[in-house]
C-alpha cells in the first residue's frame, strides 16, 4: 500500500480491519479446538455485530463515507474545498471526520457521511484559476474608455498567466448600470491577493478618469404641512 502511495488513513483502516478479522478467526479456531460448536460462535458474533451496527448506525455511515473519500480521493490534504456552507483548507482526513481550516483560522469538523454525499467544489485541484470581476459603470460612460482602463489594470498584474486569454466585455445591461466583466487567469495561490488588488486599482483609476460606478440611492421628499 505504501508503494502505491495510498493515503495514511486508508492504510490504517485496512490494517485495523485485517487485525479485527484475524482476531475473530482466532476466536473461532480456539473455540473449535475447545469443542465449542463453531455455528454457535458464528451466531453469537453475528448477533453482536448486528446490535453494534444498529447502535452505531450514524457513525458507521461516517465510517463508510471516510473510506470512500480516502479511496476515491475527491480531495487531498492541503486542498481548498467548498462543501455546502463550509469551506477551507483540508487539514486532516480521518476515517470518520474531515477537518478544514478556514481563512480566519477556525477549525471546521465535517462528518464524512454527509461530506461523501455533498457536492464538493475543489478550488485548488487544478493548476490555474480564473479571476472574474464584475463592475458597473454609468450609461453615459464611454465603453471604449472603460475597457482601456480595465486593460491597464490587467497589464499591471504580475501574477497573471501570460499564456492564458484575457476578456474585457460588456456582460449585462442592468437597470441602472452597464456591467463590465474582466476575466484573467492566475495560479490558485495568487487568486485572492490578485482579486483584492484589482478591485482597489479599478476603483482608483475610475476615480482618476471620472468614471462613475452607480449605486442605489433613496430620495426622501418631506411635505411640510
Amino acid at each position: 500500500m505504501e508503494k502505491r502511495e495510498m493515503e495514511t488513513g486508508v492504510i490504517s483502516f485496512f490494517l485495523s480491519a485485517c487485525k479485527i478479522a484475524l482476531y475473530l478467526l482466532l476466536i473461532v479456531i480456539v473455540a473449535q479446538i475447545l469443542g465449542v460448536a463453531t455455528s454457535s460462535v458464528v451466531a453469537i458474533v453475528g448477533s453482536a455485530g448486528l446490535a453494534i451496527g444498529l447502535a452505531l448506525q450514524g457513525s458507521l455511515a461516517n465510517f463508510a463515507g471516510g473510506v470512500l473519500i480516502l479511496v476515491m480521493k475527491p480531495f487531498r490534504v492541503g486542498d481548498y474545498i467548498i462543501a455546502g456552507e463550509a469551506e477551507g483548507n483540508v487539514q486532516k482526513i480521518d476515517v470518520v471526520y474531515t477537518t478544514l481550516t478556514t481563512i480566519d483560522n477556525r477549525a471546521v469538523i465535517l462528518p464524512n457521511g454527509k461530506l461523501a454525499d455533498a457536492n464538493i467544489i475543489n478550488v485548488t485541484r487544478e493548476d490555474k484559476r480564473r479571476v472574474d470581476i464584475h463592475v458597473g459603470v454609468g450609461y453615459d460612460a464611454s465603453i471604449k474608455g472603460v475597457k482601456e482602463v480595465l486593460y491597464e489594470v490587467v497589464d499591471l498584474q504580475e501574477t497573471r498567466l501570460e499564456d492564458m486569454p484575457i476578456d474585457v466585455v460588456v456582460s449585462d445591461l442592468a437597470e441602472s448600470a452597464v456591467i463590465m466583466t474582466v476575466r484573467m487567469w492566475v495560479s490558485p495561490d495568487d487568486y485572492w491577493p490578485t482579486r483584492f488588488r484589482m478591485l482597489e486599482e479599478i476603483k482608483e483609476r475610475f476615480d482618476e478618469r471620472g468614471i462613475v460606478i452607480p449605486f442605489n440611492q433613496l430620495d426622501v421628499h418631506v411635505n411640510a404641512q
